[in-house]
């Protein structure tokens, strides 16, 4: 009996030992489980027939970061664009060609640490990127709060929220959103103490009911990352006037694979919004 219960003391401490250690291991290297970022640009707008401008802006802690402003001849709005954690914007020219082809002018950038941006990415660091693209918008070009789109997809959405809950756009997509990085770790990682050691909360959840701007939140029922039930619920503490654009397909090409229904969604949330 001795024997036996020393064993199970042995695998009681290890297994103890074992959740801490991955613990900690998460809490240390969180920033590496959710950013995951690419310097090399593979494409330019150039390449899909988009005319378009290098934008080089400092953030309000003096870090440089980079992004393509993509103007329309007879721009119905400007959309600002935040991309999701992978990669870097010249992923995204699918995206960019779909917006142009609604008549939009478009600012994408890069968040620190992604594409030719300096730094490192963090949390608070996505933050001050997108007000520098917000202060380049609304200052350098002059361009009205009220005719501009702030979008975001994925993590993006997360950005897009906070800055629309700081500064009131004329409208806020949020696409493929989740409600929390918490929310999102309980899923993934249910054995671990996700409320002691997060330190990285994108607070979607939170953020959304403050915004007062026009709403629509896009999600697809087969997201296999963003669990679709998360959109339901930014779109349930979203105030009014809101939507909500049921698309499919999975979580990176949705909005290609549900093509004409995304487009038709976006054009009809931006039409009713008067832009």
């Amino acid at each position: 009996m001795r024997r036996v219960r020393r064993m199970l003391y042995s695998l009681t401490f290890i297994t103890a030992a074992s959740w801490a250690g991955i613990s900690l291991l998460a809490f240390v290297f969180q920033g590496r489980l959710i950013f995951y970022p690419e310097k090399q640009l593979m494409a330019e707008p150039l390449d899909i027939g988009l005319a378009f401008e290098e934008v080089w802006l400092e953030t309000p802690d003096d870090i440089t970061i980079h992004g393509w402003y993509i103007p329309h001849p007879s721009p119905r709005a400007t959309t600002l664009f935040f991309h999701g954690n992978a990669g870097n914007i010249s992923h995204r020219l699918d995206t960019l060609r779909l917006l142009h082809d609604l008549g939009l002018s478009v600012l994408i950038i890069d968040y620190r640490g992604y594409g030719q941006s300096e730094g490192r990415p963090s949390e608070s660091g996505t933050y001050l990127d997108a007000e520098a693209a917000w202060r380049h918008l609304t200052v350098t070009l002059g361009i009205k709060p009220e005719e501009i789109i702030v979008m975001g997809r994925s993590l993006g959405a997360a950005v897009a929220i906070q800055l629309a809950e700081r500064y009131t756009p004329g409208l806020l997509v949020a696409e493929s959103a989740f409600t929390s990085i918490p929310a999102m770790a309980r899923r993934l990682y249910p054995y671990l103490p996700v409320r002691l050691i997060s330190r990285i909360h994108y607070p979607s959840i939170d953020r959304i009911a403050n915004v007062r701007c026009p709403v629509l939140v896009v999600h697809s029922p087969e997201d296999e990352i963003i669990p679709f039930e998360f959109g339901e619920a930014l779109y349930a503490r979203a105030s009014a006037p809101k939507r909500f654009l049921r698309i499919s397909g999975d979580h990176n090409s949705g909005f290609m694979m549900s093509d004409v229904a995304y487009r038709l969604g976006l054009d009809e949330f931006i039409t009713s919004a008067g832009q």
